[in-house]
């Protein structure tokens, strides 16, 4: 099996070919290709090629297929003895994306 270690917004993610996967918001179309060159660790039907820190000559194609908003997380406060309370609701804008290539 085919698969990669890429770092994308100093995160890390392990990805193969068909994988989708949901990230923070990037700056980038829907429907549009792009490449990531930030290749850590590449397996290649089991031959293994570890970075230092890059993989040379190595890249994985990515499709956006959406961009939007993730469920609504609730967010409590609460202070005993005082009757304070307060909810508040967050949600994280995020890029759907799906492998296409490595």
């Amino acid at each position: 099996m085919k698969y990669a270690v890429i770092a994308l917004q100093g995160k890390q993610y392990k990805v193969s070919e068909g994988d989708k996967l949901t990230v923070d918001l990037l700056d980038q179309e829907v429907g549009k290709t792009f490449d990531v060159s930030d290749v850590l660790l590449l397996n290649d039907e089991g031959k293994i090629t570890v970075g230092t820190p890059l993989v040379e000559k190595a890249k994985v194609t990515l499709k956006v297929l959406e961009s939007g908003k993730d469920e609504k997380l609730l967010v409590g406060k609460y202070k005993s003895k005082s009757k304070y309370r307060k909810v508040i609701g967050h949600r994280q804008r995020i890029t759907n994306l799906e492998v296409v290539k490595i």
